[in-house]
């Protein structure tokens, strides 16, 4: 018998052709397009019609797909009434995880697997996300849903239905960016958790589940929410030297730093590293960029880990006012894209994914009888 790898490190479990990882050279691509290109140039809706059928899409397509995108943000009023059911102290992950599960059965399409009726619940699961995220933050504080605004993109309508007010479109396009940043990255952990959920056949609503169930773990999803309360708990720049002295004595991980793929800087948070700064000047408020500069030139003299995409996205998404549990739903509303695009590939050529295991147990172990057992 093989012996097992910890983790299934450097284990390739599929092929497919939606997005690469460059790890040596901290490059990253959707269907061959460099993701600096599509964070410069591109939108959420561009972008995710590209994940899903391969190739950009024209002006006539590309207003096709915005237009139903847009039709399709209102969720059935039960999801609602589900949402106001909940206790007002579950986490968002958690309620947008029930949400999902629970749309499966409102949807016309439910039943049917083929690759047409996957695409058309792909857009009212990509639609949908948004809307439940920001309903779920409004019904927790007392307040009533803001409907989804028909005219907006997918950024700013996500912004627009947190405070009822239209954003600023500086603001939008940076979340904007922020999406197309956080739409698929290889094989992570909830992308083959839904993977493994096609290969059984299953529904993309079960695929989907899986996969927001699997971004809810904290080594997966939640390492920006860690890195905002770390920024919090230093407070000011002159006490970060301090603080991670400190940290690095008693060997405490860093959040936001290493990568089980990337040996250089991950891309993506070289943009977010720009965004973040960007908003810094907008607002006034530099502290939150400064601390963050601070701690990856300590963390990174001491020992030359690649920054990720967590640590610059924390005090991105805090500049933009978004609470810090919603950091990571706000990844689900954005990571759907790849999901369903990894969802339909495995689909197209599926295999039951069932992997072996190393037995490393007893064997022979007698029985003993039930007034014999000490």
């Amino acid at each position: 018998m093989a012996s097992a790898t910890k983790g299934m490190e450097g284990i390739v479990a599929a092929q497919t052709a939606i997005s690469y990882i460059d790890g040596m050279n901290g490059r990253l691509f959707y269907r061959g397009l460099d993701i600096n290109e599509l964070a410069e140039r591109s939108n959420f809706e561009e972008t995710t019609a590209l994940l899903w059928y391969g190739k950009l899409p024209t002006q006539k397509q590309t207003e096709s797909f915005r237009r139903k995108m847009s039709e399709n943000r209102l969720v059935p009023n039960e999801i609602i009434a589900l949402l106001l059911l909940l206790p007002k102290q579950a986490t968002p992950m958690g309620v947008l995880r029930t949400a999902v599960s629970a749309l499966a059965s409102f949807d016309p399409a439910t039943g049917d697997n083929s690759l047409e009726a996957n695409v058309n619940k792909s857009i009212r699961l990509t639609a949908a996300l948004p809307t439940i995220v920001a309903a779920w933050e409004r019904i927790r504080k007392g307040l009533w849903p803001v409907t989804p605004s028909t005219h907006l993109d997918h950024a700013a309508n996500f912004l627009y239905m947190l405070t009822g007010k239209e954003p600023d479109p500086v603001a939008a396009r940076v979340l904007d960016q922020c999406f197309i940043l956080h739409a698929d990255h290889g094989l992570n952990a909830s992308t083959f958790a839904a993977r493994i959920t096609a290969s059984t056949l299953s529904n993309l609503h079960s695929s989907i589940t899986s996969a927001i169930g699997t971004l809810k773990g904290p080594l997966h999803g939640g390492a920006n929410e860690q890195v905002m309360r770390m920024l919090l708990e230093i407070g000011d720049v002159d006490r970060v030297d301090q603080f991670m002295r400190g940290a690095f004595a008693a060997k405490k991980k860093v959040m936001g730093f290493g990568h089980r793929v990337y040996k250089a800087d991950d891309p993506r948070a070289l943009w977010l590293q720009r965004l973040a700064a960007q908003l810094a000047e907008l607002s006034g408020n530099q502290r939150w960029y400064q601390i963050s500069e601070r701690i990856r030139t300590l963390v990174q003299a001491e020992k030359p880990l690649p920054v990720n995409v967590d640590f610059y996205s924390a005090s991105v998404y805090y500049t933009l006012d978004i609470p810090i549990d919603l950091f990571t739903p706000i990844f689900a509303i954005s990571r759907v894209a790849g999901w369903t695009a990894h969802v339909y590939e495995q689909y197209s050529d599926n295999r039951l994914i069932r992997p072996e295991s190393e037995y490393i147990g007893p064997l022979d172990v007698p029985y003993t009888d039930l007034n014999s057992r000490v």
